[in-house]
């Protein structure tokens, strides 16, 4: 029998409008988040969520302490639900998530979050390498224009391709709303 985590990763304040490095849809794809974790719950899933904080003070976003560095209210973990701490890009380096899953028996992982290009792309690929069924719910996730080389890649573009490499090879990708329907749990809403 199959057990499911929901694993959020970085859903904080930076990422919002007022932060520190907002990212483009960040609003909706944390609206969408709510409705997983909702849904989660219901089910007794194991729900587990990542905060990420830098090593030092002088940090781009995240910050250690900040209020910036905190989960927003919106994806905020309850009394007992896991939190690891990470302080790089991967949520499985140098965290107790792997042990977590393991203790738990999870064998399906459900990622959700930000960055799309970076943090998500990360913890699916890893969580595929270590023999997790992993499934990416693309619309509760969410990134930020890039450029390289001149070349400006807007943040629509850059979750597209970061979604469209990770369903090729690495996990099933769902919109909220098909993984809840799939799911057959759906969250009450307030």
């Amino acid at each position: 029998m199959t057990k499911r985590a929901l694993v959020v990763v970085d859903i904080q304040n930076d990422y919002f409008p007022a932060g520190k490095w907002p990212l483009s849809g960040i609003e909706a794809a944390a609206d969408n988040a709510a409705r997983l974790i909702a849904s989660a719950r219901a089910a007794g899933d194991l729900v587990i969520h990542i905060r990420h904080e830098f090593a030092t003070d002088d940090a781009p976003f995240f910050t250690p302490g900040s209020e910036g560095a905190q989960v927003h209210p919106k994806a905020r973990n309850l009394a007992g639900e896991h939190v690891a701490l990470k302080h790089q890009v991967n949520a499985f380096r140098g965290t107790d998530l792997k042990e977590t899953l393991d203790r738990n028996g999870v064998t399906e992982v459900v990622i959700c979050g930000a960055m799309s290009h970076m943090c998500i792309d990360a913890a699916a690929r890893a969580a595929s390498d270590f023999g997790y069924q992993v499934t990416v719910v693309h619309d509760a996730c969410a990134t930020r224009d890039l450029e390289f080389d001149g070349v400006h890649a807007p943040a629509a573009e850059v979750h597209a391709a970061f979604m469209a490499a990770l369903g090729f090879a690495y996990a099933t990708l769902r919109s909220t709303d098909e993984y809840l329907d799939a799911s057959k749990i759906q969250p009450k809403v307030a």
